[in-house]
């Protein structure tokens, strides 16, 4: 507890807060005769030199209080004051005991003690620099809005309230970690969001009081039903404009202090298929690129798998001036086709690695020239033939176009497993692996809701949003998880 003892008050923060230079303790006094004593504490790194500025004058007020000393020595006398003369907006409270002082001081608070006094005024003055709002990085778009979110929690709050303007719009706190003490919130939109995903999901999130949850991706394992699984289970985005679409189809989002990612739950397979574009263009375009999207989908991954398959064992389902000009290219060649694409995937996969890692400026040119040079040299080399090049590049390409990055790793690691099967048993082996990928599909559950969904279990009525886009006053008439939401006289 707070000491009535200045002294003692003092000798528990400098315990506290031991070898922190900037640490800043300014004592002083005020009262009529100067009788009373006071400590003010804060860091010196987390302040604004406004806050400073008013908290300096409001301390001359009180040092001038001539209202009595008897009113100037009780707590409520000096919130009153403070609320009176001290910052706009930042209202004081109280603490009573150490633990929330430390708290405070942590959280960029000014805190003052007071002589023979057992409480603490602090008042919120953090200083904490945070870049602008700017155009989202990761989800650009050629049509829509240019605004993302920043690693200001309620900045990003703000954002979203500032779009969905409605009472039924509900944010919850709470604080993990007991070293970093993280600030976390969770946002639904009440009476849209389904109640059994929503208290699933507070079941999962309840255990993590004491884990160091540094970004958003932490919690991935936390609310996933399935951690092994190759598919992610939830979404990310920066995009406010993607998150208010989530909350009105009944989405859980997830928002951790100090990152700009949203975290989406539960996610489903196709929504990660969908870009946010889709909804700023004509119908027939979208669905043309939807369409096209899938495509790119199947190709990343099951393009090298066919090319094996049908070099190896079904040469003769290929066209013979195809076959023959594959052939020809393969001449010299000293690896078998799954050794000659799995050298060449490799190859591929440390050269985007390479691009992401290395700083943006020359990043994307490293990646280019690096892919040109090796695959002109290999080729040369004999080590890969120009088809095997092609299918490589093309499968890479074709990952590109994916909207979520997650999803794509996803198609990079099972494409191995494909190649694997198409290289031992041909075409059967990739009909055997694809059969073991919908199981899985058709299995797996997101926060309690099918993953698969609506192919898996198939609701008809739900497709309007999955390989074409519907017009828009279809969609914006039945949101896509209408279904899974009680209604009057309905069913879940």
């Amino acid at each position: 507890m707070i000491s009535k003892c200045l002294a003692e008050n003092l000798k528990q923060i400098q315990d506290s807060f031991s070898d922190c230079t900037d640490l800043v303790l300014i004592p002083w006094s005020y009262g009529s005769s100067f009788e009373h004593n006071a400590l003010s504490v804060y860091f010196e790194t987390m302040i604004q030199n406004e806050h400073l500025k008013y908290m300096k004058s409001a301390m001359e007020d009180l040092i001038t209080y001539e209202a009595g000393s008897a009113e100037a020595v009780t707590p409520k006398a000096v919130m009153r004051f403070f609320k009176k003369h001290g910052i706009t907006g930042h209202s004081p409270k109280l603490l009573k005991d150490i633990d929330q002082v430390n708290e405070q001081i942590l959280s960029g608070a000014i805190v003052i003690f007071f002589d023979h006094w057992e409480e603490a005024i602090s008042y919120a003055a953090s200083g904490l620099p945070f870049r602008q709002v700017s155009e989202p990085i990761t989800e650009p778009v050629v049509q829509g809005p240019h605004i993302s979110t920043i690693e200001e929690l309620n900045v990003n709050i703000g954002i979203i309230r500032g779009l969905l303007k409605s009472a039924k719009l509900k944010f919850e706190y709470f604080t993990v970690g007991e070293i970093s003490q993280r600030k976390i919130a969770y946002g639904y939109l009440d009476g849209t969001v389904n109640p059994e995903s929503l208290l699933e999901f507070k079941q999962k999130i309840a255990d993590i009081d004491t884990e160091e949850i540094l970004e958003t991706s932490y919690l991935e394992e936390w609310i996933s039903d399935s951690v092994y699984s190759p598919f992610p289970q939830v979404r990310y985005t920066e995009r406010p404009d993607t998150v208010v679409s989530a909350l009105l189809d009944g989405k859980i989002i997830v928002m951790v202090n100090g990152t700009p990612t949203i975290l989406i739950c539960p996610g489903i397979f196709f929504e990660f298929l969908a870009s946010s574009e889709d909804y700023y263009q004509q119908t027939i375009f979208a669905s043309l690129i939807r369409i096209l999207r899938f495509g790119a989908f199947v190709m990343a991954l099951l393009l090298p798998s066919i090319y094996i398959a049908l070099s190896t064992f079904h040469s003769e389902m290929i066209p013979t001036v195809l076959l023959l000009a594959i052939l020809d290219t393969r001449e010299g060649i000293p690896f078998p086709a799954f050794v000659e694409a799995l050298i060449m995937e490799v190859f591929f996969e440390l050269l985007r690695e390479a691009g992401i890692r290395l700083p943006r400026p020359i990043g994307s040119a490293v990646s280019i020239v690096g892919a040109l040079v090796i695959g002109q040299a290999a080729i040369q080399a004999k080590i890969a033939s120009p088809v095997m090049v092609i299918v490589v590049a093309l499968t890479g390409i074709a990952s590109f176009t994916l909207p979520q990055y997650s999803m794509a790793i996803s198609i990079r690691m099972l494409r191995f497993p494909l190649m694997i099967l198409a290289s031992t048993l041909g075409g059967l082996g990739i009909m055997f692996g694809l059969l073991l990928i919908f199981l899985h599909l058709v299995c797996l559950r997101s926060l309690g809701q099918p993953y698969f969904a609506p192919l898996g279990p198939l609701r008809i009525n739900q497709l309007r949003d999955v390989f074409i886009v519907a017009p828009r006053k279809i969609l914006l008439h039945q949101p896509r998880n209408r279904h899974l939401h009680k209604r009057k006289g309905g069913k879940t």
